[in-house]
């Protein structure tokens, strides 16, 4: 290395005082590899050449810019240009650690609550109606966001995310495995934003709770015996008591029924459009449900009471919520819930009918054999369901009566 420290303050000076000046732009050598550029428009600044050393061969000669003058006084930029040379000998660009540290100040603080957010956004597309209800998020908003919501997610450990899911593990395990699995993909997304976060938090700290105990509570639903009893209490001037009335009547899910719209109707048949129905986005399908008599006639009702051709809707905006039916069977003191009246079907179609299997997996829209059996089955069988609703509707409501007039099948 040649001599260095050879620029002046008066030097400096000068060039600062007469750059306007000039016909071109120029620079000043410090020695060691540092400059002082100056150009016309009355721009000073730093730079520092330096050789990042190679693992084999010759090094890369690159100029590294250290910052303006004055910002930047004559003894700063030196020992900026040495810490640049000290790292080019050690093979390290200082460019590239200046990028990592902007990158790393961006990220420094990010909240869990904020990467939840983020990674919400870049999901929801897979999720029924964009995620819109919220039930995506509501496990982490409940037990989650409260405690850790405003921690830098780069802090959290396996061992808090553990202490935090432990009161819950074993007593609301599944809502405890959702979180975990939700707090997975927070993770995996902050992974791929460059966050200083590890893939194995979440694995690590589902093995220090350890397999859960517990035993799967299935939804409580009504007796078929006793669904006749219930249903005649329902009135037909209550937009709540139709939903549930039409959800026990065609076996469709809670969903379905809350956001059934007059355009999905035609000619007794009820077209559940693939965005309504249960499943991935994009894998779903539209499902057609034959309705009877009785199901017509709630229908008819209730688009006598729709608003925005929704059949149930809310009194102020929307559709009504999707705790409506459950509230109302729960304040009428009962254990089942509307969800368990697809069981209830289900269990009239095995114990009352000689409906084939095939069938009666086909009435609640269940998949049916293998990836390969679904591509080649399309049958939507709606001439046997249309039977097995009407003879349904007719235990339901205690007309046992035969069947007058076959839907029309499409």
């Amino acid at each position: 290395m040649g001599a260095i420290h050879k620029i002046t303050q008066k030097q400096i000076n000068e060039a600062e005082r007469t750059c306007r000046s000039l016909a071109k732009d120029t620079r000043i050598s410090d020695g060691g590899g540092l400059s002082l550029h100056i150009r016309r428009h009355g721009a000073l600044y730093w730079a520092v050449q330096v050789t990042i050393k190679a693992p084999f061969g010759q090094g890369k000669r690159v100029e590294i810019g250290l910052g303006r003058y004055p910002d930047m006084s004559l003894a700063q930029a030196r020992d900026a240009a040495k810490e640049a040379r000290d790292l080019a000998r050690q093979g390290i660009d200082l460019r590239e650690e200046r990028k990592k540290q902007i990158i790393a100040n961006q990220h420094k603080g990010r909240t869990f609550k904020e990467m939840c957010d983020e990674a919400f956004e870049a999901y929801k597309a897979k999720l029924k109606g964009g995620g819109k209800n919220g039930r995506w998020m509501s496990p982490l908003e409940i037990h989650v966001l409260p405690t850790l919501g405003t921690r830098p997610i780069e802090e959290i450990d396996q061992k808090e995310l553990a202490k935090l899911l432990k009161p819950i593990w074993h007593t609301k395990a599944s809502t405890a495995a959702k979180c975990m699995d939700r707090i997975g993909i927070v993770f995996r997304h902050a992974a791929a934003a460059d966050l200083n976060v590890s893939l194995e938090t979440v694995p690590k700290a589902r093995t220090l709770l350890g397999a859960q105990d517990h035993v799967v509570k299935h939804i409580e639903a009504l007796l078929w015996q006793d669904t006749p009893d219930f249903y005649t209490t329902l009135a037909d001037d209550n937009v709540t008591q139709l939903a549930l009335k039409l959800l026990i009547l065609t076996g469709a899910r809670s969903y379905a029924i809350r956001h059934a719209h007059v355009d999905q109707l035609n000619d007794g048949v009820w077209t559940i459009p693939a965005e309504n129905m249960k499943g991935q986005k994009g894998k779903a399908k539209d499902f057609d449900i034959p309705l009877s008599r009785e199901a017509q006639r709630v229908v008819k009702l209730a688009v006598s009471r729709s608003k925005g051709g929704y059949l149930f809707a809310s009194p102020r905006k929307g559709v009504i919520s999707d705790m409506a039916m459950s509230k109302f069977m729960k304040d009428r003191g009962m254990d089942a819930r509307p969800h368990g009246f697809r069981s209830t079907l289900r269990d009239w179609l095995t114990e009352e009918t000689d409906a084939q299997f095939d069938t009666r997996e086909r009435v609640l829209a269940h998949k049916i054999g293998d990836s390969t059996t679904q591509a080649y089955d399309r049958s939507k069988d709606l001439k046997r369901r249309a039977v097995l609703m009407e003879r349904w509707a007719g235990h339901v409501t205690g007309d046992d009566g035969v069947v007058v007039k076959l839907l029309k099948a499409s």
